[in-house]
């Protein structure tokens, strides 16, 4: 008897977690994007641009591309630029947008809807994401390399930062001047002046999307299909467990002023609005 009332609550509370997690979904777009990797919501044009990989994440096939959505999920442009290969972080600076992609970077003319050209970064295996800081500056990280590079002003490239705490780095984000690295062992900072590098908060598996969301708190994404909030000196806070069903969530995008977080199920082919 015993045993089966511990598998009835069991039961129970995996049903009341699941509930818990469908509440708070506020919309989702339909199995048609191609292995996404990547949202970035655009406050200025109220647009969400979509990396989709469409392939494998490391293979040079020119069959990837980026889509636009509104901010309710509708598809406006499924193929809006094309003549990728397997397209992953997404950044803006003015009219433009830099997606990484392998071992190159390339930049979106936004009005034009076209890639006017690419940066090849030399010594690169697998770029992952991109942040821009206000100055045009542009940080991506390595997957593979476990360093970030930078791409300044002038659209040069070199390795930026190299250390044994940026194993796995993918997941970036600015916040106050310093550079926020996921990594596989949780979220390195690092001071855009002098470099100076810590691992501001300890986590077990890769922290692919990275989001800034207060004094100490942030909201991070497991590919294998978690979403949780980190904070100095407490437990992570699940907001979306879909391990289990096996739907990934890779990097995140962030609405802010609705607080919606906006998750690329890369295999499963959506992407996932929650709110907060």
């Amino acid at each position: 008897m015993k045993h089966k009332i511990f598998l009835s609550l069991t039961a129970l509370l995996l049903l009341l977690e699941a509930c818990s997690q469908s509440n708070k979904t506020v919309w989702e777009t339909p199995p048609l994007l191609k292995v996404p990797e990547s949202a970035f919501y655009d406050a200025h044009s109220k647009r969400i641009y979509v990396s989709n990989i469409n392939g494998k994440p490391a293979a040079k096939d020119h069959n990837g591309f980026v889509s636009v959505l509104d901010t309710k999920g509708n598809i406006v442009n499924l193929e809006w630029v094309t003549g990728l290969n397997a397209p992953k972080g997404i950044a803006k600076h003015n009219n433009k947008l830099f997606v990484t992609d392998i071992d190159r970077v390339a930049e979106i003319d936004i009005l034009k809807g076209k890639i006017s050209k690419f940066y090849h970064v030399d010594g690169a295996s697998f770029l992952n994401d991109i942040v821009c800081d206000k100055r045009g500056n542009i940080f991506i990280s390595d997957s593979d390399k476990g360093v970030v590079f930078k791409l300044d002003t002038n659209g040069r490239p070199s390795i930026w930062c190299k250390d044994k705490i940026l194993i796995g780095a993918n997941g970036l984000a600015i916040k106050n001047n310093k550079l926020l690295v996921g990594t596989y062992n949780g979220i390195a900072e690092i001071d855009i002046r002098t470099k100076k590098r810590s691992l501001v908060i300890k986590h077990k598996g890769m922290i692919d999307g990275l989001i800034p969301a207060g004094k100490d708190k942030y909201i991070v994404s497991d590919w294998e299909g978690k979403v949780e909030i980190l904070q100095k000196g407490k437990k992570p806070e699940i907001l979306l467990n879909n391990i289990n069903a096996k739907i990934n969530a890779a990097d995140l995008g962030f609405i802010p002023d609705r607080k919606i977080i906006l998750i690329p199920t890369f295999f499963d082919n959506r992407v996932i609005a929650i709110k907060m």
